[in-house]
């Protein structure tokens, strides 16, 4: 394993640089490489790349990664925003993923994206643990952004529950993920159920979806992995996204993974004086939750459900 510095971010505040460091494992050929948390809640995405490293120093010892091939996992580019307890860049409130491929002369974001992509840009494959724009608790997934750069039945080698197609809006472009594969690198996003907090379960589910994508490529000798769950395609169209129509408290009453049937209330939206209900929420179909918002208060319009329709 090699542990290398590969930046520091020059953070006003305080007296000392902070340092990002990227752990490779295998040779330095940039083979595989796997990004942690850009911003400041994505503590459970630091954390599988914790995990992540922690089983590729075991794999690496006991001489299962194949000749030539490299690995390369780095936990994290926010410690700043995470040691002031930000979702985004503290000092202009900037997202660090809608800043790629970046520019050197430019924000602090801008060339923290472009210190990022000079080190990320070029490996064969990319992986990144993301998270949603919404706070909230998905389904375990893998994601590809539909850019015709990407393989697309790559998707199935995590072993994840669901593999989510979904076309690039203009929005996308500034993401890392776009840009890897505009840059020729095959990229994928990794969700689990948790952001601001650690999660066990999801946290090892996804460990155990990037090894076995290592395996089934064949850059490490894992069969013991296994074929993970039956994954089903999903293309991100066909999500049905349920809406409030009133503002208020929101009392959700199915978490991800309830199967539900069309017709059942899986929330209520609440008057916050009087706890009266002003909105029941009814899925219009049968299927299965694949996302719910956390939030206390919502406001009209706001969404709070996905579901994946049977």
């Amino acid at each position: 394993m090699y542990k290398d510095l590969l930046f520091e971010i020059d953070a006003l505040p305080y007296r000392q640089k902070i340092p990002v460091y990227g752990y490779t494992f295998g040779t330095r050929e940039k083979t595989v490489a796997v990004m942690g948390s850009m911003r400041g809640d994505e503590f459970q995405q630091m954390y599988i790349c914790a995990k992540l490293i922690k089983r590729l120093a075991e794999i690496e010892a006991n001489g299962l990664i194949k000749d030539s091939y490299g690995i390369q996992v780095i936990p994290s580019a926010s410690q700043f925003s995470m040691n002031t307890g930000k979702r985004f860049w503290p000092v202009d409130n900037t997202d660090i993923n809608r800043m790629f491929p970046g520019y050197n002369e430019g924000e602090t974001t801008q060339r923290l994206a472009d210190n990022i992509f000079n080190i990320l840009r070029g490996h064969k494959y990319g992986i990144q643990l993301a998270s949603f724009y919404i706070p909230g608790e998905f389904l375990p997934h893998v994601r590809l952004m539909n850019t015709g750069y990407t393989e697309p039945t790559d998707g199935y080698l995590f072993g994840l529950p669901y593999f989510i197609l979904r076309n690039p809006k203009p929005y996308d472009t500034t993401t890392l993920n776009y840009n890897w594969q505009i840059f020729g690198t095959a990229a994928f996003s990794i969700y689990t159920k948790a952001t601001d907090r650690l999660d066990e379960e999801s946290a090892e589910i996804a460990v155990e979806a990037i090894l076995r994508f290592l395996d089934k490529k064949g850059f490490i000798d894992l069969p013991a992995i296994g074929n993970g769950i039956n994954t089903k395609y999903v293309p991100d169209s066909q999500m049905i996204n349920i809406k409030t129509l009133k503002p208020g408290l929101f009392r959700p009453f199915s978490k991800a993974g309830t199967v539900i049937n069309k017709g059942d209330t899986i929330a209520e939206i609440l008057c916050p004086y009087t706890a009266e209900v002003l909105e029941k929420v009814v899925s219009p179909c049968k299927g299965q939750i694949f996302f719910v918002r956390h939030a206390e208060a919502i406001m009209a319009h706001d969404l709070i459900y996905r579901i994946v329709p049977a």
